[in-house]
């Protein structure tokens, strides 16, 4: 994926995911014991200079920890290039479509207490779902001549592994996205910049008017035949929440944030953080446009819903604390939140036997419950990126967690999704770990 020019007319698959590389080309070697100091990273150290010295990013912070111990942080620049407060681990990132794995797991969670069937269809919690319609001719008309009755139900794997078939404001183009957008069908704000395209659109007032506007728009494809990015994690935010018996974003707050200690981690950060917040830019050319100004964010505001594919704003602290608790299969510090039984099935390839062979998501990766593993040399890697730059996931085979945490969009117009892997392949090589 890269720009299609120097402006912003991007591809709309550009947007909202970012697809963690998660380890990209050859194996991560065995662990070490003792990297635990910035030194022991110098190739992770002098990646994350060069953004910054070259003014490409206004900030960088990478986190990377081994089993439970604490992890190691290496940051540079500042939250904003107009204020002087210095990035590290509590600054306040847009981490948009790390989201989805939190939702994910939360899904997980239900499922492995009976609440919740991987298999069960979706029509049973939402009943709208029932009888959906699927675009014969992708991304064609809306109109009777082209759309035909899904095949088969919508289910629960589905919506976890982007095979059901929902489409994407972010991916669509034509009448399906501009029904979207008038619809309120949004699964997101970004900026108040809404002169800008591609961030147009005011989302409903609810996640329950949300899933039943989605329950009114056609599918993109058949359910259960191809992997597309899709607005399935926003809907599981609604299947989550009628399951439990109370709204989705207090369930993560009981369910995780607490437990896990992630005191930053919200759909609304609090104004009294707001000396923490990042501003969030977008790259034209080479120049770097403020959309989201750290002193006033829209994050600050109320929003409509809880947006479970990508409305979490976090800090490297705390999501680190996320990823040490699936390393550790559920535990952190003493405290389970989630089952083993739950971690390990999260984590492991869900994609449904159905999907046609010969897309992305059955030759090269596998897909598991709100983010990509690997297959191959990077067997064990789960984890999944943002539409912002942020980066997040865990090596089983190595113990290892790893973040990154910048804001500038489109994620893709930088190759930190090869970088980064192969500069922690680099270090732990010169560590003699090859």
């Amino acid at each position: 994926m890269k720009l299609l020019d120097g402006n912003m007319n991007l591809s709309r698959r550009q947007w909202l995911g970012g697809a963690a590389a998660l380890g990209a080309g050859a194996a991560l070697p065995a662990l070490p014991a003792w990297a635990a100091s910035p030194d022991d990273w110098p190739n992770v150290t002098r990646l994350i200079a060069s953004y910054v010295d070259s003014r490409k990013v206004a900030n960088m912070v990478v986190t990377l920890g081994f089993g439970q111990a604490e992890p190691t942080t290496i940051a540079a620049g500042v939250d904003s290039f107009t204020t002087p407060r210095r990035s590290d681990a509590d600054s306040l990132y847009r981490i948009y479509s790390m989201t989805k794995p939190v939702t994910g797991m939360a899904a997980m969670m239900l499922i492995d207490e009976g609440k919740l069937g991987l298999d069960q269809a979706v029509h049973e919690i939402l009943p709208k779902f029932r009888q959906m319609q699927v675009q014969k001719t992708y991304d064609g008309p809306i109109t009777a001549d082209n759309l035909e009755p899904a095949v088969r139900p919508i289910t629960i794997r589905q919506l976890l592994t982007h095979t059901a078939g929902i489409g994407y404001g972010v991916v669509q183009s034509g009448p399906i996205s501009i029904a979207f957008r008038e619809r309120g069908v949004v699964p997101g704000i970004v900026t108040r910049l809404q002169a800008l395209p591609m961030f147009r659109g005011t989302p409903v007032g609810s996640l329950e008017l949300f899933a039943d506007r989605l329950a009114e728009m056609p599918l993109v494809y058949q359910p259960g035949t191809k992997w597309s990015y899709s607005m399935g994690l926003d809907l599981m935010g609604r299947v989550i929440e009628v399951v439990a018996g109370q709204p989705f974003d207090r369930f993560l707050q009981e369910r995780f944030f607490d437990p896990l200690g992630m005191r930053d981690t919200h759909f609304q950060v609090p104004r009294a953080k707001v000396e923490r917040m990042t501003t969030s830019y977008f790259l034209t050319g080479a120049t770097l446009l403020p959309i989201d100004l750290g002193a006033n964010s829209v994050y600050f505001d109320e929003p409509p819903f809880p947006f479970g594919g990508a409305g979490l704003a976090s800090t490297p602290r705390d999501y680190d604390r996320f990823l040490a608790m699936l390393l550790n299969n559920g535990e952190l510090g003493g405290t389970r939140v989630m089952s083993e039984a739950a971690v390990k099935l999260g984590t492991s390839n869900l994609l449904p036997a159905t999907l046609a062979p010969g897309g992305e998501y059955n030759a090269n990766w596998d897909y598991a419950a709100g983010g990509r593993i690997g297959k191959g040399a990077n067997a064990g890697a789960y984890g999944w990126a943002g539409a912002a730059g942020t980066i997040g996931f865990v090596y089983y085979p190595l113990n290892l967690r790893v973040g990154l945490y910048t804001q500038y969009m489109p994620s893709p117009a930088y190759p930190l999704l090869d970088e980064l892997p192969a500069a922690i392949r680099a270090d732990l090589a010169a560590m003699g770990q090859a």
